[in-house]
């Protein structure tokens, strides 16, 4: 509304009105502003449990290939590397959280064959192979944890903006409207009862 509004009863309901609506929606953006740094707080905890899973796994995989291409030959390692067959069970979908998108990627964890004969390899490719498969799927658990934390922080940032404009421009130019409405009103009314009081001492 207008600061400049005309000050009748109709119009200070009015006022009174928005600034409850706008009071309520900055108690609503405040609520879904914590949720939403809750959640995105959770999932850097998962994130980083993850990562120094992902950094201790390659370790392992690259101690184990060392010694595989050290056993084996690097170009034996890198035939039977070739063969091994892209991942086409990857399934994306989504679930909201206080209106915000969150990817969930769905993909089967399972024991894969080995695409090579167990003669003429070692334990150590075994490792190795076994290990890269873990990196593959924590890699795919990171991803989607990553996305979701990134989308978290860019609608928490949208809701402290609405926060932030109902909490000092909105609600404070209502608080401001219905004060200059009920002292326009109160003058009014002082100024009718004065005229009230005048008119009677003349009947008199």
């Amino acid at each position: 509304m207008n600061l400049n509004t005309v000050p009748t009863k109709g119009n200070l309901m009015s006022a009174k009105s928005s600034l409850t609506l706008a009071k309520q929606g900055f108690e609503l953006m405040d609520k879904k502003r914590n949720i939403l740094i809750r959640e995105i707080m959770d999932l850097n905890e998962k994130a980083k449990g993850i990562q120094t899973e992902i950094d201790m796994t390659f370790r392992e995989a690259y101690s184990a290939l060392e010694k595989a291409n050290i056993e084996l030959g690097i170009k034996n390692v890198e035939t039977f590397a070739f063969n091994v067959t892209p991942e086409n069970d990857i399934r994306i979908k989504s679930r909201s959280v206080m209106g915000t998108e969150i990817p969930l990627v769905r993909h089967k964890e399972e024991i894969r064959n080995p695409v090579y004969s167990f003669y003429g390899t070692t334990e150590s490719l075994d490792m190795a192979k076994s290990c890269f498969e873990k990196v593959k799927d924590l890699t795919i658990r990171l991803s989607m944890i990553e996305n979701a934390a990134y989308r978290l922080a860019y609608n928490i940032k949208k809701t402290q903006k609405r926060a932030n404009a109902l909490k000092n421009i909105t609600i404070p130019s209502y608080e401001a409207l219905v004060k200059t409405i009920e002292n326009a009103l109160e003058e009014k009314e002082r100024e009718e009862f004065t005229r009230l009081k005048v008119i009677k001492s003349r009947v008199k």
